[in-house]
């Protein structure tokens, strides 16, 4: 997760393995992530009919035994899936726009980042680091976002790898008892934005390439001052800050009178390596990473991002939605107000359709704005929000629709504002 330059952008490790796997399968992904996905479905059905909970160990417990309606939810993902990877069916579940995105290719990144993310977590979250930058930070992150020091890691592994990665880390770290279930909500749905790599073919998308600099200036304001609002009020505000497991101890940052930050937290991550058990348990861990983001996440993802895409596709739904912000957009002086409004909502589905729609506007502004917003808004159903869904962070997808809601409302003056400074 270090950051480092390659070919002209700034990224991590972790993305560049990830680039490479893709470019060496190619386009067997699609059929090997058919094969997890439907394979997923298959015996999530059997062993909720015919295998009992307490044949099982705990780690199969979760990953196959889930209840009805996450079974049913896996079984339609492998429905898409099929039908897509064969073409077959109503067009509006395989096409280019909908399925097809998925399958062949936001699962084939999503594919390559978990094998390799989740065979390297045991890295992060077992050998100190989280304690050491949880020491430090704690006095920032705390007072800023109501979150502990650790969380730093995972918006560090947002911003400058992805958001698919901040999810599986905090996910993994909310199972381990590092967070409480509000703590987890806040960072999964107020962190976890597209990489700096994705942020640049989205202000190319909108011509606007000249200006990368100015754009993403933008999205960190306006991100960091939604970040500040959205802990404070519901839903976020409203979830518990109880653990994963009952009885769960919490982590202790506090610092103890006398000793420095960095000291302190030196002490606590040399004792937490300390604890370690080994290549055996570093292995085993890594593989249950990855098969519980394969198997758990990939048919979830399949599933919501596809409904979310045939709404946005072929239906006016989100255009209908977008009808009470004219007035707003309107009385922000903002160009093309009508068009904008098209954009505002469907970026809950994918975040990259409020790019496609807004290209052909001949207002620079409105073309920067829709740009910004999309990816402040951070929670689309094709990615991240399936990814959330799919994981054991406690939001539903209510809870989502409306954290989108409110970060649209709160970012949206402060783009506009920028822009009109800017043009």
């Amino acid at each position: 997760m270090t950051p480092i330059s390659y070919e002209g952008s700034l990224t991590i490790p972790v993305a560049l393995l990830a680039n490479w796997l893709q470019e060496l399968l190619g386009d067997q992904l699609t059929r090997i992530m058919t094969v997890i996905i439907t394979v997923t479905a298959i015996l999530s059905l059997l062993f909720k009919l015919f295998i009992k909970k307490s044949n099982l160990s705990p780690f199969l417990n979760s990953l196959l035994h889930v209840s009805w309606f996450w079974t049913i939810v896996r079984i339609l993902g492998a429905v898409f899936a099929i039908l897509t990877y064969y073409q077959i069916g109503p067009e509006a579940i395989y096409s280019a726009a909908t399925g097809g995105l998925l399958l062949r290719d936001l699962l084939h990144i999503l594919f390559s980042v978990f094998l390799f993310a989740g065979l390297l977590l045991p890295l992060l979250l077992n050998f100190g680091l989280l304690e050491l930058f949880g020491t430090v930070l704690q006095k920032v992150m705390r007072p800023l976002f109501t979150l502990p020091g650790r969380s730093s890691i995972d918006n560090l592994a947002s911003w400058l790898g992805d958001g698919t990665i901040g999810v599986l880390l905090t996910s993994k770290q909310y199972e381990q008892g590092y967070y409480t279930k509000r703590e987890a909500a806040v960072i999964g749905t107020t962190f976890s934005v597209v990489s700096i790599t994705f942020c640049i073919v989205v202000i190319e998308q909108v011509h606007l390439e000249h200006m990368f600099i100015p754009f993403y200036l933008t999205v960190l304001a306006s991100g960091a001052v939604t970040a500040l609002i959205m802990p404070r009020i519901p839903p976020l505000s409203k979830i518990k800050d109880d653990y994963f497991r009952e009885n769960q101890q919490a982590f202790d940052e506090t610092i103890p009178e006398g000793r420095s930050s960095w000291g302190y937290g030196y002490e606590l991550a040399v004792k937490r390596a300390g604890n370690s058990k080994g290549v055996k348990q570093f292995v085993t861990e890594g593989f249950q990473n990855v098969l519980d983001m394969w198997m758990g996440v990939a048919p979830i993802v399949m599933t919501f991002g596809t409904i979310a895409l045939i709404l946005a596709e072929h239906t006016p739904l989100f255009t209908w939605l977008g009808y009470p912000f004219i007035p707003l957009l309107e009385l922000m002086q903002l160009p093309d107000a009508k068009a904008a409004s098209e954009t505002l909502l469907i970026g809950f589905a994918d975040m990259f359709l409020p790019a496609l729609l807004i290209e052909s506007v001949s207002s620079d502004l409105t073309r920067f704005v829709i740009a910004c917003l999309s990816v402040t808004q951070l929670i689309y159903m094709s990615e991240v929000g399936g990814l959330i869904l799919g994981s054991k962070i406690p939001v539903n997808i209510k809870d989502l629709f409306i954290i989108f809601l409110l970060r649209t409302l709160i970012s949206l003056p402060i783009i506009v504002v920028i822009g009109h400074i800017i043009f």
